[in-house]
Order: structure tokens, then C-alpha cells, then sequence
């Protein structure tokens, strides 16, 4: 049995026991922690693992409202199929089976132009297309701006090996046209971010690779859908890009927060390290102090970089450098009826120069079965973002109005929704700004001198859900090779 006392993790019966601190309770340090404890099991080695949360629950991002028939996210509300990461815990957890895939009858987006709903064009992937004949038949793009999309193969590829900006890439690639219509506001969907600093080496690599490799982008994506046409299942569908689960995310954070049961210490917010005769003691904020043999920090990169302040100055410095950006998400509920024929799809996104108060919408209730009650549309809007950062400063009720005002404009739908659901995320979403992995790669190299420490999260390699939980896996197992005796 654990007895937390002020020095920390004491056992009476098992003195020579490992005990490591995983700082923070988003998905990354839960799957941290889960997968320590899983390694411990395996190897049956006696390992105590203690995660601390400054808040009052776990899951960070991932958080659903169960409410009148509805699953509402607030945060995230599904993950990339083709990364292995989240699905294979999924599995490991025993809730495979609660994966569901999106609705592909409903697997359109749209994006707005000149203030109304314009369908992005088939096989258009965040910035290129696939082929030029559904760009062509596209009212999104002018005369000029489709010749210069179909010139893009005949650009000379790029020699240098440097970061550059999303802005600068889409533009010699491309045309400024690709970049303010469409590119900047799917890249926004995503990392909220000004394409003018946004890394296109941290956020994109597979299109500085298909110039590379092909010297176009355009020839690029039209060898990889090839090539998935050659690869593909003929004997059914194809598994969806996206999925979630049955009753929502937070079933994810859910499951692994049960798995570690008393292992969870909330409202601990640590806020300095000290190395002490070869262990770690972590200063909460309470006053407590916690002893262990090696420290996993799962906190975003401001939060560490204040932590490891006084043990690495060096990374603390770097971990200081990446800036994050706030949102909020604005679920709205309404009745099928309260639409003049709403666009059954996934969503839509919205460019900074439409210069409109959203950056996104979606209709929860086409994208995934069980969003919402039969004859009922769950709908959502993203606020913020490093474009439109005053939109934070707005109270719940005038970013609700604003969202309505929007919806009214683009949709079609003035009725006054059943109920609205505001969720601010405060600084959350890390900026991969030009650099950015020569920044982590310095950061990584710096904590390496650290002796039992190891940093995961957002912050370094990747926003998504699956990366998330590949970096705080890979934390658990490198940190427990270092613990456990080697055979």
C-alpha cells in the first residue's frame, strides 16, 4: 500500500522500490503512467508511479458533455486513423470495440468564399490537390489562381534544406490564392496558427518530402493517392481517416484515469525540482514536497520550462521559447427543422481575410452517429486562435451571439439553439513556429544531461492525439529501461 506523506512515496514492506512522478494529467501523462504501469506488470518489477494534476480532473483537451441525448466535445473530437498510437491503447485498454469511424456519406468540407459556403475540391489535401480536374470545376479558385495551380508541377523544387513558413511554401508552390483561400484556413483548423511563422518541417513534412522526392507537390500527392488506390482493401471499405468513440473522447482519458485509480493525485501543481541525494523532490504549490527516482513532466512547455528553471537553465531557456495560443469551442444544439436545408457534412472552415469572428464549424451530428437525438443537429464553432486572439477576451454570452451572428450569416439558421456550451482553452495550443525542431532538438539534448527526467507532450513533436501518446509512451519506456535491471 502507498503512503503519501509530505516527503512523498513511502512504502513500509518495500524499501527497494522505483518510484517516478509523471507531471501532468492531459492524455500525454496518462498514457505515460499507464504504460509505466503496464511495463511493470510485464516485467514484474516493483514500480510505484504517481501522476500529479494541477486541476480538479484529468484528460486535459479531451473532455465530452453527456447531456439530453447529446455527446458533446469540447475539445478534440476524434484522432488520425493512420497513426497507430492512440487506436493500439485503445485496444491495450480493452475499448476497441467503442471505435467508431466517421459517416462517409456526410465526408465533405467546406470552406467559405466571399462570404458563403464553397465545397473544397475532391482529392484536395490541406494544400494541393490530387488532380486539376475538380480545381478546375471549383468557384473557389479565379482564372488566374487555377493556371497557376496548374503550373506548380514546372517550379523549379526548392535546394534548400532550411525551415520555411507555411505562408512561403504555399505561395512559391502554389500561389498566394491556394494559401488565403484554403491552405491557411485548414493549417488554422488545426494549429491555430499564422502561416506567416508557422514550420512547415514541424507541421507538414510530407509536402517538403514530395517536393524533395518528386519536385512537385502537386505530382507528389498524385503519386501517394496512386499509390493508396494500388495498396487499398478491395474486399470493403476503406477504414475512416478519422475516428472516435461511441459515448465520446473523453472515453479515452476516462478509461486510463480508472486503470490508475489511486495512482492520481489532482490539485497538485508542482512547481520547482531539486535533485537530493540522488532522487528528485518536486515543491508542490500546496507546500507538500514528493520524492521519487525519476520524474516524467508532462506539463506544457511554459509549465516545464518553470520547473526545470533552476536544475537546467539551457532547456528551461528553449522550453520558454515555444508561445502557445488560446480557443474556445461554442457547441450549439438545435432541431433539423430550424435549418433551410443544412450542408450535410462534416464542416467548414473560415480564412482570416473573410474576416468573420469563427475560424471553423461542424455538425458533430453528420460526422459521427450517436451525436445526437433523432431530428436533432449538434453543431460547433472554434473561437480564437493566433488570428483572432481578442475573440478571447469576449464573455460566454457574446461569443455565443457572436457564434449566432455567424451561423445566421453562413447558415441560414437564426432560431435560438436549445442549449449552448462554452469551453476556453487558455493557452493550449503550442505554435510550431519557423525552427521549431532545431529548438526541440536543442530542448531534447539539454534534458538528456538531466539524469531520470524526461519531457513529453504536444509541445515537441506533434498536436495530435496519437502523437501525444506516442511521446508520453516513449517517455515511460525509456524512463523505465533506465529504472529496471537489465537482462
Amino acid at each position: 500500500m502507498i503512503n503519501y506523506s509530505r516527503k512523498g512515496f513511502q512504502t513500509s514492506s518495500a524499501p527497494q522500490i522505483k518510484r517516478v512522478a509523471v507531471i501532468g494529467g492531459g492524455i500525454t501523462g496518462l498514457a505515460a503512467a499507464y504504460r509505466l504501469r503496464e511495463l511493470a506488470a510485464a516485467r514484474e518489477f516493483p514500480l510505484e508511479v504517481q501522476l500529479l494534476e494541477r486541476s480538479a480532473r484529468c484528460g486535459g483537451a479531451l473532455e465530452t458533455i453527456r447531456r439530453d441525448g447529446f455527446v458533446i466535445e469540447t475539445g478534440a473530437d476524434s484522432f488520425l486513423s493512420e497513426k497507430p498510437a492512440a487506436a493500439d491503447l485503445a485496444r491495450r485498454l480493452g475499448i476497441a470495440d467503442e471505435l467508431i469511424p466517421t459517416r462517409e456519406i456526410y465526408r465533405k468540407t467546406y470552406v467559405v468564399h466571399d462570404g458563403r459556403l464553397v465545397e473544397i475540391p475532391a482529392g484536395f489535401s490541406l494544400l494541393a490537390p490530387a488532380h486539376l480536374g475538380p480545381v478546375f470545376r471549383s468557384s473557389l479558385f479565379s482564372p488566374l489562381g487555377k493556371l497557376r495551380i496548374a503550373l506548380e508541377p514546372y517550379i523549379a523544387a526548392r535546394t534548400s534544406l532550411d525551415d520555411e513558413s507555411l505562408d512561403s511554401f504555399v505561395t512559391r508552390r502554389l500561389g498566394r490564392e491556394v494559401l488565403d483561400r484554403v491552405a491557411q484556413a485548414l493549417a488554422g483548423g488545426i494549429y491555430t496558427a499564422d502561416p506567416r511563422r508557422l514550420s512547415m518541417s514541424a507541421t507538414m513534412p510530407r509536402f517538403v518530402e514530395m517536393e524533395r522526392r518528386h519536385g512537385s507537390v502537386v505530382k507528389g500527392m498524385r503519386a501517394a493517392a496512386n499509390a493508396r488506390a494500388t495498396n487499398s482493401d478491395t474486399s470493403g471499405a476503406r477504414w475512416s481517416l478519422f475516428q472516435s468513440f461511441k459515448n465520446g473522447m473523453a472515453t479515452l482519458p476516462e478509461t486510463l484515469a480508472a486503470r490508475l485509480g489511486a495512482s492520481i493525485r489532482k490539485g497538485a501543481e508542482v512547481i520547482s525540482m531539486s535533485r537530493e541525494a540522488n532522487n528528485w523532490r518536486l515543491a508542490l504549490a500546496s507546500g507538500d514536497s514528493i520524492d521519487a527516482d525519476a520524474v516524467i513532466c508532462a506539463a506544457p512547455a511554459y509549465a516545464a520550462a518553470r520547473i526545470v528553471a533552476t536544475i537546467a537553465p539551457t532547456a528551461a531557456k528553449i522550453l520558454a521559447e515555444i508561445s502557445y495560443a488560446s480557443a474556445a469551442t461554442v457547441n450549439l444544439t438545435f432541431r433539423e427543422s430550424d435549418f433551410d436545408g443544412p450542408p450535410r457534412a462534416f464542416g467548414f472552415v473560415v480564412p482570416a481575410i473573410e474576416r468573420r469572428r469563427i475560424i471553423a464549424g461542424s455538425f458533430s451530428s453528420f460526422k459521427f452517429e450517436g451525436r445526437a437525438p433523432a431530428g436533432a443537429i449538434l453543431a460547433r464553432a472554434f473561437v480564437g486562435g493566433e488570428m483572432s486572439r481578442e475573440m478571447m477576451s469576449l464573455s460566454d454570452d457574446e461569443m455565443v451571439a457572436a457564434v449566432r451572428d455567424e451561423f445566421r450569416t453562413l447558415l441560414g439558421v437564426s432560431a435560438v439553439p436549445g442549449f449552448a456550451e462554452v469551453r476556453r482553452w487558455p493557452d493550449s495550443m503550442p505554435q510550431y513556429e519557423v525552427g521549431h525542431l532545431s529548438r526541440v532538438a536543442q530542448i531534447e539534448t539539454s534534458v538528456a544531461e538531466i539524469p531520470a527526467f524526461a519531457i513529453a507532450g504536444a509541445a515537441y513533436r506533434g498536436v495530435g492525439i496519437p502523437d501525444c501518446i506516442k511521446s508520453g509512451e516513449a517517455a515511460a519506456n525509456a524512463t523505465f529501461a533506465k529504472l529496471s535491471p537489465q537482462k
